[in-house]
């Protein structure tokens, strides 16, 4: 088969084309490398040639883009904010049987708060950060804090993928209410409303009615269906289940846009809101021996009357690469706030992509020219964190509701004295900065491979779940393998047992196999993976996960390959 970027553009691409500008409107129908690169290539991860990129601007032309892709037998990939860490909403190479369209969602960013604020409809392009302003006055957060390395992140793309968060009280996001076209066995195209809302009967009334907002109290029902995991607090207690508590392809989560990774085409889903956790104390720990941040999890788990609100993990060497590579973006997240990033991530993309046919400026000029600048910024991180890390190589922030503190704080004190631990209770700005600390780790790697291009051949980046009942937490690498990395950096959602492990390669060697090896030592300590990026292309699909797929979608029409499934029409192997 030849590659899609050798193939002249034949009539039925170029009609599709034609019928997608006159949907969307010439503007919003991109072409050519220089123009789609922002959308065809993965934040950290995957990349390949598309048709076209659409950027529709209402559920209508989101729904009349996609049926004519359909119609002319392209693979759709529906992506949002482009900020996945796996590949999953970007093409992945250039070895698919039929053109490629990226649908991306991000001018439909819209939502309807109801029964009081207790539930929201978020409609495609929603992100994560609109939804939590928006219910702030309200005094209710969303399922997700902001605050990841994937600032600008969509509702939507966290239920699609059962996202998970570090909220330990929340779990993985999911709803079982959601409005998604489904296309059949024989490439129909089905409008399924499944909101529990009231919308009337054809496509474009249904779609016109919810963006508009043309509904009522009335028109909503109150008990058809759950609007997130709401047992998930009670399954994460139970520390001696075998089992881990959150991982993508845990059938318990899998159902209908939960899930479904862009197999699918998702329009709107409705979601629980939930109190806010307004007065809170933050817990700053630190040692030197694993076995003692074993026993605290267990015992907050378990013997504390309430679960804490979120409990996260940073090993020494992620701690320093955060405070070295991701100074600039903790600055940027501290004093624009996080809803002015997407316009900085989008002009540092312009800028890359322009500089880009100057061979001699190579990739990533922003990311060196940002590093470049960070060195001249004041230390950002408070006294007694830095006293800490000099002191300890494991560091766990403990967030708590008022209601849990004295408790926890008594429990802590107990421990002092019997092992190589401390702690300290954190002032509200210091249990700020702490958290804020961490989230930025993701991308300081991803900045660390750009300016160090010729020792670093990239990053292999695992997300996994270990069981609720595992006390030995932290892997040991045989030397063999532990010679083939740079830096290795642990953290994670420490109550949840979701830990996140980035190993940067050296130069030449083959990140493939290395992934390989690292993946069986996972799986030889009864580990799942992915835990909470999905998938996306770089990882191979659990039996279950990928039976999962191919009900939701027969013809292999939506993000095919996904989960490392078959690329072609049916799902058939390649001759």
């Amino acid at each position: 088969m030849a590659d899609v970027l050798t193939v002249s553009m034949g009539r039925a691409a170029q009609d599709l084309l034609h019928s997608l500008r006159s949907i969307v409107g010439k503007r919003n129908v991109l072409t050519g490398d220089r123009e789609t690169r922002p959308f065809t290539n993965g934040f950290r991860f995957g990349g390949g040639a598309v048709l076209g990129v659409v950027r529709p601007g209402s559920l209508i032309e989101m729904w009349r883009a996609f049926t004519a892709c359909i119609q002319q037998n392209v693979v759709v990939i529906t992506q949002a904010s482009n900020t996945g860490l796996t590949g999953g909403s970007t093409p992945n190479g250039n070895d698919y049987d039929r053109e490629v369209v990226v649908i991306n969602t991000t001018r439909i960013r819209k939502l309807h708060l109801i029964l009081g604020g207790e539930q929201v409809i978020c409609l495609a392009g929603t992100t994560l950060d609109q939804l939590e302003r928006d219910l702030k006055p309200l005094g209710r957060e969303p399922h997700s804090v902001i605050g990841s390395s994937c600032i600008g992140a969509s509702v939507i793309g966290g239920i699609c993928n059962n996202s998970g968060g570090s909220l330990v009280r929340r779990g993985p996001a999911y709803t079982e209410l959601a409005l998604y076209a489904r296309v059949d066995a024989n490439r129909r195209v089905d409008l399924i409303n499944h909101l529990g809302i009231e919308l009337g009967t054809s496509p474009e009334e249904i779609l016109t009615r919810l963006e508009a907002g043309q509904f009522n109290d009335a028109d909503i029902a109150r008990s058809t269906g759950a609007g997130s995991d709401r047992s998930y607090v009670n399954h994460v207690r139970d520390i001696d289940a075998e089992t881990p508590a959150r991982y993508n392809a845990d059938p318990l989560r899998l159902y209908e846009a939960s899930g479904s990774a862009g197999k699918l085409m998702v329009f709107a889903v409705r979601l629980d809101t939930f109190p806010a956790d307004n007065a809170t104390s933050v817990f700053y720990l630190g040692t030197n021996d694993t076995s003692h941040f074993s026993e605290v999890r267990r015992h907050i788990l378990s013997r504390c009357e309430s679960a804490p609100v979120a409990g996260e993990y940073l090993h020494r060497d992620a701690y320093d690469m955060a405070a070295n590579y991701g100074k600039d973006m903790f600055f940027a997240i501290e004093r624009l706030g996080t809803h002015r990033l997407p316009a900085l991530f989008a002009a540092k993309n312009r800028f890359d992509s322009a500089l880009g046919k100057f061979g001699f400026v190579g990739e990533h000029a922003s990311e060196r020219l940002l590093q470049w600048l960070s060195r001249l910024m004041p230390n950002h991180l408070p006294h007694r964190m830095q006293d800490f890390r000099r002191r300890y190589e494991h560091h766990l922030m403990v967030k708590v509701s008022a209601n849990s503190a004295d408790e926890v704080r008594k429990y802590l004190n107990s421990l002092r004295g019997k092992a190589d631990a401390d702690f300290f209770e954190c002032t509200a700005t210091e249990g700020r900065k702490a958290f804020l600390h961490r989230f930025v780790t993701a991308s300081a790697a991803v900045r660390y491979r750009a300016v160090h291009r010729k020792e670093v051949e990239d990053i292999v980046a695992l997300d996994i779940a270990l069981r609720r009942n595992d006390k030995d937490w932290l892997e040991a690498l045989p030397e063999d393998i532990d010679s083939k990395f740079v830096k290795k950096l642990y953290y994670g959602h420490f109550f949840c047992h979701v830990f996140h492990q980035d190993y940067i390669v050296k130069k030449g060697l083959n990140c493939l196999d290395l992934e390989h090896r690292l993946l069986d030592l996972c799986e030889s300590r009864g580990a799942k993976y992915p835990a909470e990026h999905n998938v996306g292309h770089l990882y191979k699909a659990e039996d279950t996960l990928a039976q999962f797929y191919r009900s939701l979608d027969p013809c292999n029409c939506m993000n095919a390959g996904v989960g490392q499934t078959s690329k072609f029409d049916n799902y058939r192997e390649p001759h």
